[in-house]
């Protein structure tokens, strides 16, 4: 028994590992409980607006003890956050998020799906937020999901009738699907999606509440429960050898972007839902309580059921494979079924349990990690049987093409390998998020191909069909190519196989800074991915800005290899935004992309075309002092930002700090949450102080309240308390109130006009209490509310100056805004009025 838990352990960790590709080999144990769930004919949807708003409890409870098929429809796919694990923002931290999403899926057994909803950050109403969704639009899509995914039941994780006491995507989210609930089934909604789908109608839709909805314990202790369902979802599954608890704590801990990693929960929990649509089960334990979930809920089905469930009640354990005849059985019946709705979807599930009982094992891996189009490619293909069965490898077809036509017998333990060239179509799409793949707007992603609307990734190049012959029944198997290799200190490990451009190109930076008109080189990196790569790059820009050559050429021999050109761009005399970006011609192809590679141990490898460019800023800025020391927080790209404008950046190891180890430092910069996620800090806040105290500025960006550690009454020598205060309009009005303090005079002077072109927000987690040392700089607000003062605080202490900022510098600077940078070089430079700068460090 210990060792079935330690391989269950082993199993149920897959995610967590940095194998995340290698496929699933099922126990016993894993087997009877697909077939389970096999047997139970219902579906349940969750759906919220982001990674991490899910409650894996519930799902991990609907999926496994319930078994229900169960689905989480996140509207967005996190993009607006915060990475706390990497440099990922915007839309490369939505591509992290959604496999965070389906690494947490795979854990608690549910399905992923989207909407083209843009996390743009965050919002304060839904009215604002649904305007910039395209309500319409994406109402339409949580409508395609439900018709789709056919749930009897739809569970919301917020709460529709509370606009504006909460994020208005939660709101939203919550709002949309009370309405879609109804015109699902409304024929005249959306008419052009029943080219595909079919209209539908769920049985019941549930707010997913709690205490902390009403405030308070106690309020919710007296609160009216006459349309309220509750239930354990603490279940001890001894066939798994895991709590619900487990299986939901290791689900949510795949949002490691997002801070989640955490320790596993056991014992009884109860979880709340109140009815909004639909009729009131009798039973207020069961949400499926009325609705037929058995084999008899469709026409054809009893009979199925008959054989399906005897399989379950009988199951043998120890030789799983005796099972394999009334399955073989139970398929060819399955496939008579007019309802082509739990036809497909009991197919998948079938054939896979009758691949595992087989102990079949099946793949198709590529000898390279990615390939062009057009080019020819080696794949093995391997198909073992390891149980006494009489099969037949009729075939094996890769995109729909015969690779393998010979019919095979796969006998007992006789390992089947072939290698074969496949070669890829010219027509193929290159391999990206196909969200990315067009421009969309500031609340939308734009996608072309229907097919892919609500879908959680782009479907794999290259897949491999296996048709395996039953004594007479053919079963197709499909299984993506991948790509399989070893590392001494890993082993064996999977990536998915990727067609890319012939070449790709990027800059070395997104945002180049001109701090006078002097002219810069700009490196441009050409990536080869094919050998003996011959052609030119041309870099294209604005009719302000002039360099050296249009075009130059380049020669790279082997494919993986890179070879950097220099471009000389002259900016204009005056202060000029713009942007620059390559055209690499190649054998009479234009490519105009970035390959950027996604790579964590918790998710698979994912390769991501961006349209290649660089912002090119014109700025005229002083800046006193040289060297900046830096302490990183989670996730920020300010160094480089500080780099551009001139300055030399200094990371500071937080262990290395010591007494007087920071007076070099012109000036010492905190990167944001840096007192949330560096535990180091909380010993080392005295020093920082210290050098304050002794004519040094320290400048804190944004931290979120009480989240650091205990030590800490304060992180500032002053009163301060951060609030979740934020304004998350970016064109807000800002008001300068501090107009003579030397912040915003010297050494440049700043004005309204510097908070224009600000992306996504103001700034966030201001405070709302702070002493009478600080002086406020600036003044704004939302639309509707109160103004707030507390965005950038400033205060002497000592000798020097001790900084406070909630403005998102960390998401400004990249984007290139002039007047951030302006602002941040005048930070540094308080109280340096009539100071030199320090003396190069020393060393």
């Amino acid at each position: 028994m210990r060792h079935i838990l330690v391989l269950l352990l082993c199993i149920f960790l897959i995610p967590l590992s940095s194998n995340s590709q290698a496929p699933k080999e099922n126990a016993s144990n894993d087997i009877y409980h697909s077939i389970q769930k096999l047997n139970f004919l219902g579906s349940a949807l969750y759906i919220a607006a982001h990674p991490d708003d899910e409650n894996t409890r519930l799902i991990s409870h609907l999926s496994n003890n319930v078994k229900a098929r169960t689905g989480y429809l996140s509207l967005t796919r996190g993009d607006g956050g915060q990475n706390l694990i990497g440099p990922e923002l915007r839309e490369l931290l939505g591509v992290l998020r959604t496999q965070e999403l389906l690494a947490a899926r795979r854990v608690d057994g549910g399905k992923q799906f989207f909407t083209r909803a843009n996390d743009f950050g965050y919002s304060k109403h839904p009215k604002e937020t649904l305007k910039i969704w395209n309500k319409e639009l994406i109402l339409g899509d949580v409508v395609r999901t439900i018709r789709k995914f056919k749930p009897d039941i739809i569970v919301n994780r917020f709460d529709h009738r509370s606009p504006g006491s909460t994020h208005g995507h939660h709101t939203s989210s919550a709002m949309l699907s009370v309405e879609a609930f109804d015109m699902a089934n409304d024929q005249n909604a959306y008419p052009n999606q029943l080219e595909t789908t079919e209209t539908w109608q769920p049985k019941r839709l549930f707010f997913n509440t709690s205490w902390w909805f009403y405030g308070s314990e106690e309020k919710f202790e007296k609160a009216d429960k006459s349309q309220m369902l509750n239930f354990d979802v603490g279940t001890y599954y001894p066939i798994l050898g895991m709590s619900n608890n487990e299986i939901a704590s290791l689900a949510s801990s795949q949002h490691l972007s997002q801070g989640f990693g955490r320790l596993s929960s056991r014992g009884s929990q109860e979880e709340y839902v109140e009815l909004l649509k639909g009729d009131l089960p009798a039973d207020k334990f069961n949400l499926f309580d009325g609705i037929d979930t058995s084999w008899s809920r469709i026409e054809g089905g009893k009979e199925i059921g008959e054989i399906l469930y005897a399989v379950e009640s009988n199951f043998n354990f120890k030789e799983p494979s005796v099972h394999l005849p009334k399955l073989l059985e139970a398929y060819k019946l399955l496939q008579g079924v007019k309802d082509e709705h739990w036809k497909e979807i009991k197919t998948e599930e079938l054939a896979s349990i009758i691949l595992s009982v087989s102990g079949i094992y099946l793949e198709a891996a590529s000898k390279a990690d990615y390939a062009n189009p057009g080019e020819s490619i080696s794949i093995t293909i391997e198909a073992l049987n390891r149980a006494e069965n009489s099969v037949v490898l009729s075939s094996v077809l890769i995109n729909q093409k015969s690779v393998l036509d010979a019919s095979v017998d796969l006998l007992n333990n006789e390992n089947i390998n072939r290698d074969i060239n496949f070669e890829i179509p010219e027509s193929i799409e290159y391999t990206s998020p196909y969200w990315l793949m067009e421009k969309g707007t500031l609340g939308t992603y734009t996608v072309k191909n229907p097919k892919f609307i609500g879908k959680p990734e782009t479907p794999r190049a290259l897949t491999a069909t296996f048709l395996l012959d039953f004594d007479g029944l053919t079963i197709p198997f499909s299984k993506d190519v991948v790509y399989k290799f070893a590392r001494p200190d890993k082993g064996e490990l999977y990536q998915p196989f990727e067609i890319v451009p012939e070449a790709t190109a990027k800059f070395s930076d997104k945002v180049i800074i001109f701090s006078d008109d002097s002219p810069k080189q700009i490196p441009v990196t050409i990536s080869a991915h094919k050998d003996n790569l011959v052609g030119t790059v041309q870099l294209c820009h604005g009719k302000e800005w002039n360099v050296d050559a249009e075009t130059k050429s380049f020669t790279i021999a082997k494919k993986g290899d890179e070879q950097t050109i220099y471009f000389t761009l002259s900016p204009p005399s005056n202060e000029n935004e713009d942007y620059i970006s390559p055209i690499i011609k190649v054998d009479g192809k234009e490519l105009t992309k970035e390959l950027v590679t996604i790579a964590y141990d918790h998710i698979p490898t994912q390769t991501v075309l961006l349209p290649s460019e660089a912002k090119v800023v014109r700025l005229d800025i002083e800046k006193i002092g040289q060297h900046i020391g830096y302490i990183v927080g989670a996730g920020d790209d300010v160094p480089t930002s500080l780099e551009q404008i001139g300055y030399t950046v200094h990371i500071i190891d937080p262990a290395t700090i010591g007494e007087n180890t920071l007076d070099n430092y012109d000036a010492v910069v905190v990167g944001i949450r840096a007192y949330n996620v560096v535990e180091e800090l909380s010993f080392k806040q005295k020093y920082i102080l210290d050098y304050v105290n002794k004519g040094g500025n320290v400048i804190v960006q944004y931290n979120t309240a009480g989240r650091w550690a205990s030590q800490f009454e304060n992180i500032a020598p002053y009163e301060l308390e951060i609030s979740r205060d934020r304004v998350t309009d970016e064109n807000s009005e800002v008001q300068i109130i501090a107009k003579d303090h030397a912040l915003v005079n010297f050494p440049n002077k700043i004005t309204p006009k510097d908070f224009n072109g600000w992306v996504q927000e103001r700034g966030l987690y201001f405070p709302d209490k702070w002493g009478k040392e600080f002086t406020p700089i600036l003044e704004m607000k939302d639309e509707g509310e109160s103004s707030t003062k507390g965005s950038l605080l400033v205060a002497p202490y000592g000798k020097g100056h001790y900084i406070y900022t909630g403005l998102s510098l960390f998401r400004e600077l990249p984007a290139g805004v002039p007047g951030a940078y302006k602002l941040l070089s005048n930070m540094i430079s308080v109280g340096k009025e009539k100071v030199e700068s320090k003396e190069k460090l020393k060393g």
